[in-house]
């Protein structure tokens, strides 16, 4: 019988009143320990009251070897008789809410999430705080899809590879090529993804790809198949810190072990990366997850070992505990029946995953009644979240190049902009990879309209292999008041499984720059979008390229935020979190070879700013504003003792084990507590507000292991204009004025350590003591 019209719009009433009271149109049933299921809802594993590893215990008791090796995949098989459902592992949060991955459906009361910049953009920002905040807005989001049964908990984000070569086709999803800089991306966006709640977790985020994973198809060689050669002192100086980081300072639940072998042995089969260091030493609270099919790739296709089965027990056994593919499903069974595995094996690696569950909440009956069961689809999208994701586009533009007042342009004198390029006109491109379905867009072009009426040519697309429409573009210039080039790159010219070949722009990109800023009757402005750096020493050099602008992948604001900086409505603060190379940098530097340091035996130039010592296009750190600061330091100390841990005295320092080239072993050492403050007056001279980041570097003691600089601290501030503010800079002694020797043994130099700030230099002398020394300013 159809409804009649009143008792139609009294559905609807409901619908809209259950919305504004946080609940969802279609809620998720309890993943297990279902309040109305007499049989299995006072079983001990569904008591929340008693401790975790009780819980566990009691849970992994009562399975069946057969159960519990199908829940070793991520697709975890359901348990009906005990009242568990099944469960897929594999959802993606790298910069929003995305669809890589199984465990996340877009559609119906979920059409889209916040998409935010793409990670190699948001870390321009060099702002932590809005790192977290954006982890939070991402977990919000996250959530709400669950209660909504669209999504899972488990989000295996953020990528914390260090960017070591500018080829490489993911380098976009990581925060750039210094290990600090990550290292605390890692921590704080991880921290806001997880939430601030015990050892309860919001979601569960998981730092990949461990370690010394950055090649993904080079030469003929791809990720599959590579054995990346590295130093101890390289995995310890560079590679590692940004997982150490996001274990013992981020709490991350989850860490993935890479597809590539290190030294001869898959990560994801190696005990001493696995067991002895991320569970060992970081002491993991979480699990362990296989990239996807890792575990068949180092049997199938690295041929690591003779048998599937020996394959199962050697991931398990090195301290894998789940298996994103379906490999453990199939093998590990007979492993334990031919006893290379033992039952208890298995359940050790359960217990680390349930465990996780358990902290999600996932054993506590109605997803409802838990503490972020009141989110639902009003919490996607916000408009407060749409505005994070234009701030945070905002904060990681970076001003390249700004040939005297170029920029910002005027509405009131640039009437007509003329927008030129293949992404002058994206959406998609500006989400770059790892992303979902976006709340909406708004493109550069879009962007420029606001301000201008644009005239738009595209003059060719990213590969731009033809010229045929360069004239239009030309005839465009000609006649606006201002230009907007917006070249670059997209996901045909980098991705995953895609390294690029050389530094260049694609194709004729270059000469469609160049003939259009000759033929261009006002300012020239050059937008780059991309994840790596792009050589554009050509438009670097050309004064007919008024300007040049960075914008990575800016998100789904991106084409506002870009405008908003062209016209002068936000000041750009962003500085590059990468090496901006010439071509001729790759001329001796195969990307298979992971050394950092340069070797001029051979040529081999190094990599990044700690160990490149080359020319460049654009340094790390890079970035202009439309003002101007000064900075002054306020108070600073000049000497700092380093207290021994009292089984050495001062005097015998000479002759100790202890000290090697005038460096104390950090493990020798009393490092709690021993950090430095340095107080900075930051002061915008300009006439507009602006934010200022300061990176403070250090140049260590010479030696043969130091970098020959290393950034040991940043901070971010926003200073009105003609006002100061006063920061506080913290550097940790032994965690940022150490180094690492040739055996991977961190050790801090003795002796004058040379601190960078800007264009202001301080020295402190740091002295071996027996005792608790004061600081001395």
């Amino acid at each position: 019988m159809p409804l009649s019209i009143s008792n139609q719009l009294l559905l609807v009433l409901i619908f809209f009143l259950l919305l504004l009271l946080g609940g969802t149109t279609a809620g998720r049933p309890p993943f297990a320990c279902d309040p109305r299921d007499a049989t299995t809802r006072n079983f001990p594993f569904c008591r929340s009251s008693v401790p975790i590893a009780v819980r566990v215990r009691d849970l992994i008791g009562r399975l069946t070897l057969q159960e519990k090796i199908r829940l070793l995949v991520n697709n975890a098989a359901a348990v009906p008789r005990l009242g568990i459902r099944g469960y897929e592992w594999w959802s993606e949060a790298l910069h929003g809410v995305s669809n890589v991955g199984p465990g996340t459906k877009f559609g119906g009361q979920f059409p889209g999430a916040t998409s935010f910049p793409q990670v190699i953009t948001t870390a321009a920002s060099f702002n932590a705080s809005l790192w977290e905040e954006i982890g939070r807005v991402v977990s919000d989001e996250a959530r709400a899809m669950y209660n909504g049964g669209a999504a899972g908990l488990t989000f295996w984000s953020p990528n914390v590879n260090v960017l070591r070569d500018p080829r490489w086709g993911r380098g976009q999803e990581t925060p750039g090529e210094d290990p600090l800089v990550v290292g605390k991306y890692a921590a704080r966006y991880v921290r806001g993804l997880q939430g601030n709640d015990g050892e309860r977790l919001k979601v569960a985020a998981c730092c990949k790809h461990y370690t010394a994973y950055d090649l993904d198809n080079w030469n003929g060689i791809d990720r599959f198949h590579f054995d990346a050669k590295v130093s101890k002192q390289d995995l310890e100086d560079t590679f590692n810190v940004p997982f150490k980081a996001c274990v013992l300072e981020g709490k991350v639940a989850s860490v993935m072990c890479s597809y590539n072998q290190v030294n001869g042995i898959p990560t994801c089969a190696d005990p001493t990366l696995l067991r002895g260091t991320i569970r060992g030493s970081w002491r993991l609270d979480g699990y362990i997850v296989s990239d996807c099919d890792s575990v068949g790739v180092f049997y199938d296709t690295q041929h690591y070992t003779t048998t599937p089965e020996e394959a199962a027990a050697d991931a398990i056994k090195a301290g894998l505990d789940l298996d994103c593919g379906p490999f453990l499903a199939q093998h590990t069974e007979a492993a334990v029946q031919r006893k290379l595995l033992s039952e208890v094996d298995v359940n050790n690696a359960l217990a680390n995953t349930v465990a996780v569950q358990m902290r999600l909440g996932m054993f506590d009956g109605e997803p409802s009644d838990q503490p972020y069961g009141h989110l639902g689809p009003q919490h996607v999208c916000t408009a407060e979240h749409q505005r994070l994701a234009l701030e945070a586009a905002h904060q990681g533009i970076v001003l390249l190049k700004n040939l005297g007042t170029s920029l910002p342009l005027s509405p009131q004198r640039h009437r007509t902009v003329a927008v030129v390029g293949p992404n002058s006109d994206v959406t998609v491109t500006m989400i770059g990879n790892y992303a979902g379905v976006a709340c909406g867009y708004t493109s550069p072009l879009q962007g420029v309209a606001r301000y201008a009426k644009a005239i738009h040519q595209k003059g060719c697309d990213v590969a731009c292999v033809g010229d045929q429409f360069f004239a239009r573009a030309e005839l465009a210039a000609r006649y606006a008041d201002a230009t907007v080039l917006v070249m670059g790159l997209d996901q045909s010219i980098e991705a995953e499984f895609i390294d690029r070949k050389g530094l260049l722009l694609p194709g004729r990109q270059q000469e469609l720059v160049s003939r259009v800023a000759k033929a261009s009757k006002g300012p020239t402005v050059l937008v780059l979008m991309s994840g790596g750096p792009v050589d554009v020493s050509f438009a670097e050099s050309d004064p007919r390229v008024s300007a040049i602008i960075w914008a990575g992948y800016p998100g789904q604001a991106g084409g506002a935020a870009i405008a908003d900086v062209i016209f002068g409505s936000a000041n750009p603060g962003g500085k590059l979190p990468m090496t901006w190379y010439p071509q001729s940098y790759l001329a001796k530097l195969p990307m298979t070879r992971m050394d950092m340091r340069a070797d001029p035996r051979t040529g081999y130039p190094g990599r990044t700013y700690r160990f490149y010592k080359g020319p460049v296009v654009y340094p790390f750190g890079h970035g202009l504003s439309y003002t101007k600061f000064s900075n002054t330091i306020a108070k600073a100390p000049t000497l700092v003792s380093v207290p021994l841990d009292g089984r050495h005295t001062a005097t015998s320092l000479n002759t100790s084990s202890l000290l090697t080239d005038l460096a104390v072993r950090v493990t020798h050492t009393k490092c709690s507590g021993l950090s430095m403050s340095i107080h900075v007056d930051v002061k915008n001279t300009g006439r507009v507000d602006g934010s200022h980041t300061l990176l403070v570097f250090s140049n260590p003691p010479t030696g043969k292991w130091a970098p020959q600089r290393q950034l040991v601290a940043f901070e971010k501030v926003h200073v009105p204009a003609g006002s100061q503010q006063r920061v506080r800079v913290g550097i940790h002694v032994c965690k940022h004025l150490s180094v690492i020797d040739k055996q991977g043994i961190r050790r801090i130099p003795i002796g004058e350590h040379k601190l960078d700030i800007g264009d202001l230099s301080h020295s402190v002398s740091l002295q071996a003591a027996t005792f608790l020394g004061e600081i001395k300013a």
